[in-house]
């Protein structure tokens, strides 16, 4: 079976995929104009020429490339080439208008694979002398990080039949409200925007200022957690904080849900399970963090019941933000937030983690197998969700999944250990980055060593992208063997 498997493969076709890589080259230039007008409005006018240099070098790349044949369709292997190409060279480029805000090469690179890849975490230890143009390319990197530039470019630039899980970061649930990859995208960016518009204005009016306002909505929505003042939420009001955190719950949520309510009047199953697992396993987190809270610590009740749905919220969206310096929580604290940012959002949201989809499949088998040691021997059971029969291949793809992530965070921790680093307090930074969640208890710094940096780099594209699509990238029969041919 497997020999026939590959002798039907087919490798990339290189045509194919730098035609679509020129087109997203030149969705990035259009997305960098938003950076560029703040770096002017400002008045940062060594960063604006590092951006126009940025946008003329994509639009000359993209243009060249776009030029190239290729069908309309794309295999699966190509479209997750695509994904992994600009997760990558997207950080890249961006680094290099990131370095005139005076950081290092290896800083700006973590900031903007941080940013794009929606974790959050950050080398910066104080915002005080940010350029609000540095600020707000953070922010914005998160905002069209959050869908993926490739969902965008389904949307906009690509033409329609393009396979859905080649290119959707997200994943796609089989009772989707379309089948039309370019439609189906449409519509979560409608979602997207109407979220973000309701952020930005609810910000404002509760006096955040605007441009503030813009960069925690970015962030929120996204599921980010770039802040534009230090302290995080901390120097806000508490409502202004219960506010943003809820928007990050909305992020985490399907965002398919939202057009299933206002435009068909219902809610497909699955989602509106995601929907209710999600509130428990915050509530959940909330109350087991709460608790050691009291029992380990020195805070009072109201700070308790402050800080600990806030930091339940954030670290379950994977969203980032803190109320208060994280580092300072008891180990009992950061441990349960470690397992909250290891399960992650909703499948379908702009959540990392795991996914609580997975999740729910991996109790779905375990309560099978427990169920059928009390079935006679004929008794025929299949394992189902929500109403729906689980494929085979769904549950091996979850648990493989799982287990791939496990053990991407533990060979992660084990450098972290070897240099000297607290392990509790390196285990939270590494689920922290492959989670993409962002809450920090202080590893990440300018002092952090290039080798660990880049092993936090590495977990948060592994965290956004899936790791079984890198394993595609780097699987030889991806690039070695026949090519189909064109149509």
């Amino acid at each position: 079976m497997a020999k026939q498997a590959i002798e039907l493969s087919y490798a990339v076709r290189f045509h194919v995929v730098f035609k679509y890589f020129g087109q997203l080259c030149l969705l990035l230039a259009a997305l960098t104009l938003a950076p560029l007008a703040v770096s002017i409005f400002f008045n940062d006018l060594s960063i604006s020429l590092k951006y126009g240099l940025v946008i003329a070098g994509l639009a000359l790349l993209g243009g060249a490339l776009i030029q190239l044949n290729s069908p309309s369709k794309i295999q699966p292997n190509e479209g997750i080439v695509l994904v992994a190409m600009m997760f990558v060279f997207t950080p890249l480029v961006m680094s290099f208008p990131i370095m005139g805000a005076g950081l290092s090469f290896i800083d700006a690179l973590f900031e903007a694979i941080s940013g794009v890849t929606t974790t959050g975490l950050s080398t910066q230890s104080s915002l005080l002398t940010a350029s609000p143009t540095f600020l707000f390319a953070r922010a914005w990197m998160q905002w069209y990080g959050g869908l993926g530039i490739v969902v965008l470019s389904l949307a906009l630039v690509m033409q329609p039949g393009i396979l859905a899980k080649g290119l959707a970061v997200e994943e796609v649930e089989q009772d989707n409200l379309v089948g039309s990859t370019r439609a189906h995208a449409r519509q979560i960016l409608m979602v997207y925007a109407a979220l973000t518009l309701l952020g930005v204005s609810g910000a404002w009016l509760a006096g955040i200022g605007f441009f503030n306002a813009v960069l925690y909505t970015f962030a929120a929505v996204s599921t980010g957690g770039f802040a534009p003042m230090d302290g995080s939420l901390a120097a806000l009001s508490w409502p202004l904080q219960a506010g943003i955190t809820l928007l990050c719950f909305a992020g985490a949520i399907p965002l398919t849900l939202y057009y299933q309510v206002v435009k068909q009047r219902k809610l497909s199953a699955v989602g509106f399970l995601q929907l209710c697992t999600l509130m428990i396993a915050c509530a959940l987190v909330a109350i087991a963090v709460a608790t050691t809270m009291t029992l380990t610590g020195d805070m009072s009740w109201s700070q308790v019941l402050q800080h600990a749905p806030l930091l339940a919220i954030s670290a379950q969206s994977s969203a980032g933000f803190s109320s208060m310096p994280t580092e300072q929580l008891d180990a009992g604290s950061k441990l349960m937030l470690i397992f909250s940012m290891l399960i992650g959002g909703s499948a379908g949201s702009t959540a990392g983690g795991l996914k609580l989809l997975r999740l729910l499949i991996v109790i779905s088998v375990l309560r099978l197998i427990i169920l059928r040691t009390c079935l006679p021997k004929h008794a025929v059971v299949e394992p189902r969700l929500a109403g729906r029969r689980l494929g085979s291949d769904e549950i091996q793809v979850a648990l493989l999944l799982m287990l791939l992530f496990v053990a991407v965070v533990a060979l992660s921790w084990l450098p972290f250990v070897v240099m000297g680093y607290d392990p509790l307090d390196a285990l939270f930074e590494v689920v922290s980055a492959t989670g993409t969640v962002g809450l920090s208890v202080g590893v990440s710094s300018a002092s952090l060593p290039p080798l660990l940096k880049g092993i936090l780099c590495a977990d948060m594209l592994l965290g956004r992208l899936e790791i079984m699509a890198w394993l595609v990238v780097i699987y030889p029969r991806t690039w070695f063997g026949r090519r189909m041919e064109d149509a």
